[in-house]
């Protein structure tokens, strides 16, 4: 059994996660499988957002059991790469030029809540738990803390970090690591995809998301000139000049 499923309509694709027998744990299997799918939707022209959401009544559990019995014998070469190979995942998330929608289906820990820090914007079943729960295993979750760093910020990304602590939808709503709380995904997710893939410009939002990845290592006047240069060559694109044109005339804009 394929550990992701991959479902693609005209303008969206959809990752599914495939493991519920497994509560959708993170093997090495899944991890590839996830890094190979986002290198090649991400790159896609005719894609406009991405999807990711789990099979089942769990998001994901974080590592399997199978994987955590293999830790306890691996040589450090073996740990290496295995790390790695999530630190791929997790850096071609953050590269990835198309939004990314994470539909929360049910509780996300360890490595799963990770895959919800990477998503853009994060809608939440209910009741779904929250926790980056490696300390309470004697492990670090080293890969995760720059970009929940940068999500959340410092206090928050210390708290959870810390101590393993597991909150509630609510709790990570406040603190901004999920964007909505719904008893409606599935509503909710359609709403998000005719967003997407109907009322924004495509061109417009790829360049938003690279722009945003660069502010935090810049300074004010570094991010602000960078600002200026792409607010002007963005005002000469194909998709601005459409967009002003629609605007002026009150015709609907189709993207």
């Amino acid at each position: 059994m394929d550990p992701l499923i991959i479902k693609e309509s005209s303008q969206h694709v959809e990752f599914i996660f495939n493991r519920p027998e497994k509560k959708n744990a993170l093997n090495a299997d899944l991890v590839a499988a996830l890094t190979k799918a986002f290198r090649k939707y991400g790159n896609s022209d005719q894609i406009r957002l991405i999807v990711l959401t789990g099979s089942g009544d769990v998001f994901s559990a974080g590592a399997d059991l199978e994987s955590l019995h293999k830790l306890q014998h691996a040589t450090m070469e073996q740990n290496l790469s295995d790390s790695s190979n999530l630190a791929d995942l997790f850096r071609v998330m953050y590269l990835c030029d198309k939004p990314i929608l994470g539909v929360i289906n049910g509780h996300a820990l360890a490595g799963g809540c990770g895959l919800v820090s990477m998503c853009d914007i994060s809608l939440s079943a209910l009741p779904a738990k929250f926790g980056y729960t490696e300390t309470r295993i004697g492990f670090v979750p080293a890969i995760v803390s720059k970009f929940l760093y940068h999500k959340i910020g410092e206090a928050h990304t210390r708290r959870l970090l810390l101590s393993g602590a597991v909150i509630s939808s609510d709790e990570a709503l406040r603190i901004g690591l999920i964007s909505e709380i719904t008893e409606n995904i599935a509503e909710r997710s359609a709403y998000w995809i005719q967003v997407f893939t109907k009322e924004v410009s495509p061109q417009a939002v790829t360049r938003t998301k690279k722009l945003l990845r660069n502010i935090p290592n810049l300074n004010i006047e570094v991010s602000l000139e960078n600002a200026v240069k792409e607010n002007a060559s963005a005002r000469m694109t194909n998709d601005c000049k459409k967009g002003i044109s629609a605007f002026l005339n009150k015709e609907k804009i189709q993207w």
